[in-house]
């Protein structure tokens, strides 16, 4: 599981360094990571985990048009990386210009077996936004029955 946030910039070549907590974390998957847009961020997903997710998905019917639809619009998106030896991974430049990812990043751990890569800017922005509204969520475990 992946939490926390850190602060880190895009080098030139569009690498990016992980925080050695999530390096720890990644440790056991020996470095094979998957790189997939989502709304406005990218998710990084250490292989493993992101095969259970295509395999659940799988076990859905073929024919069924949102899961078609999934596979055609998000699926397709993936990208393989690797963790460098010196702990860094290269986001692809179509993915980071997908997402809007330039230079300055806030890599964020949301308590799931992947993490995202934000822009920091676009990060705050949604922060600004969203923050006020966590006593809703909160609201919203309870009625699911978290404790």
């Amino acid at each position: 599981m992946f939490i926390g946030r850190y602060h880190h910039t895009i080098d030139p070549k569009g690498r990016v360094s992980i925080p050695a907590r999530y390096r720890n974390a990644l440790a056991q998957y020996e470095g094979h990571l998957i790189v997939v847009p989502d709304d406005d961020c990218l998710n990084v997903y250490p292989f493993e985990a992101w095969e259970r997710l295509v395999s659940a998905i799988n076990e859905q019917s073929r024919f069924d048009e949102e899961v078609r639809k999934l596979g055609r619009l998000w699926i397709s998106l993936a990208r393989e990386a690797e963790l460098d030896g010196a702990g860094r991974v290269l986001l692809a430049p179509d993915s980071r210009q997908r997402v809007g990812l330039v230079k300055d990043v806030t890599l964020v751990g949301i308590g799931r077996e992947f993490f995202e890569v934000w822009d920091r800017g676009r990060f705050e922005e949604y922060e600004r936004m969203h923050g006020d509204g966590l006593r809703g969520s909160y609201a919203r475990l309870s009625q699911l029955g978290v404790k």
